[in-house]
């Protein structure tokens, strides 16, 4: 061993010495960052206030589009979940539809029986009619329906009842109305029971009914609507031909399958040229998706600029506390301080700064959904991302850390002579 090195028993109880050393002055270099921090107050929360701001965008921004995208997700899904349509195309290039290609009530027969992945299949026949009530005509829309329409739909039922299995086999001369029109034909009064004349047919009024989520009159439920059992169509337009065809997968996973397999089924029940539009709702949900995050990545753009101005601003306060702080600097290293620990005390600042400033941020993103939410309509989903409260915090203290790297760097290349003869 040679003189003047330490054995292993010794090299050991260095090495503590200087880790304990290392400790030390990354501690004082803490407590002399915050308390440089403390003395300009005002300049420091003034600083802070970009960076509360910024990270208060991108968790705002994430928790707003994860909520939309939820809401207009469940809105579509309420009109009916997993839900396939088809249709005839009765005109086209080249071609018409004939009544041989219609879409009958033994195609969804064949469709219930020949398709594993189906829950609920259901067929729905409109057409327009006038309906008399309180000696009163009144122009309605009419939509005869099979059974299982109700569940696919998902209507909801307000008074009475609506169509059962008895009412389809048997023919009974009944029907469900829409909360609208309801109002409008027995004002003030219970309709449940009525009779409501449509045409040579005397309907009792059985229920009063509404769509979970409006569809605005784009589907066969108009404002004011009669629904009526399915066969009853027969006494109004002469025929049981069914205009839309509604099929109810059992799982999200099963609609592309259920898709095609009913499109396959129902071409090999009608002539070549028969042409049948079977489309679902996973193109309208992907369209929602793709808007929501389109929106998402520019509302995010949004915060990320905030933070960076706030980091700009963060370089510009630091540089100019640099400038007012030299003589200061250039104690600490007459006395011993190295270059790195200067590094390290505004490094530290920044930090410090964008730390709190996201921290403080973040819990008013947080608050303000929870603070909202009394205000909002009943069972609106309000969904917060602590992914995007992680990423916040983690991308402003990034920010405070590179924008104050100048400063820093700047602090601890000055010269300890000069720095001292500063005035």
């Amino acid at each position: 061993m040679r003189r003047g090195e330490p054995n292993e028993h010794e090299g050991v109880g260095y090495s503590q010495r200087l880790d304990s050393r290392e400790v030390i002055l990354k501690t004082e270099t803490l407590i002399v960052a915050v308390e440089a921090l403390r003395a300009n107050k005002l300049k420091a929360a003034l600083t802070m206030l970009g960076v509360v701001i910024g990270s208060a965008c991108i968790v705002l921004v994430a928790t707003i589009a994860l909520t939309g995208k939820k809401y207009i997700i469940s809105q579509i899904e309420a009109v009916g979940s997993n839900l396939v349509y088809a249709q005839v195309v009765r005109s086209g290039p080249g071609q018409s539809a004939v009544h041989s290609d219609e879409i009958t009530v033994a195609d969804l027969e064949a469709v219930k029986a020949g398709i594993p992945g189906v829950r609920e299949a259901a067929g729905v026949r409109e057409t327009n009619a006038t309906v008399v009530a309180g000696g009163q005509a009144h122009a309605v829309g009419i939509a005869g329906v099979t059974q299982g329409f109700q569940r696919i739909r998902n209507l909801v039922i307000l008074q009475g009842r609506f169509l059962d299995d008895d009412d389809l086999a048997s023919h009974n001369k009944v029907c469900v109305l829409s909360q609208e029109l309801a109002r409008v034909t027995y004002p003030h009064q219970d309709p449940v029971g009525k009779l409501l004349r449509l045409g040579e047919l005397q309907l009792t009024v059985i229920g009063v009914f509404r769509e979970r989520v409006s569809t605005f009159g784009q589907s066969e439920i108009q404002k004011e609507t009669v629904v009526v059992p399915f066969p009853l169509m027969r006494y109004i337009l002469g025929d049981e031909i069914i205009r839309m065809l509604y099929v109810q997968a059992a799982r999200p996973e099963d609609v592309p399958g259920v898709t095609r397999q009913l499109a396959e089924i129902l071409r090999s029940r009608h002539r070549p040229g028969a042409v049948y539009r079977v489309e679902n709702l996973s193109g309208i949900l992907e369209t929602a998706s793709n808007i929501s995050m389109a929106l998402t990545i520019i509302l995010l753009l949004v915060g990320f600029i905030a933070l960076v101005i706030s980091g700009i601003g963060i370089m510009n306060i630091m540089l100019v506390t640099v400038t007012e702080r030299t003589r200061e600097i250039g104690v600490r290293m007459a006395v011993g301080a190295p270059r790195r620990e200067i590094r390290w005390q505004f490094l530290l600042e920044a930090l410090v700064i964008s730390g709190t400033g996201a921290l403080v941020g973040i819990l008013i993103a947080v608050s303000l959904p929870v603070l909202l939410s009394p205000l909002l309509p009943g069972g609106f989903p309000i969904s917060v991302s602590w992914i995007s409260v992680i990423v916040a915090f983690l991308v402003t203290c990034l920010t405070g850390v590179l924008f104050g790297y100048l400063p820093a760097n700047r602090a601890a290349g000055l010269q300890p002579t000069e720095s001292l003869r500063y005035e």
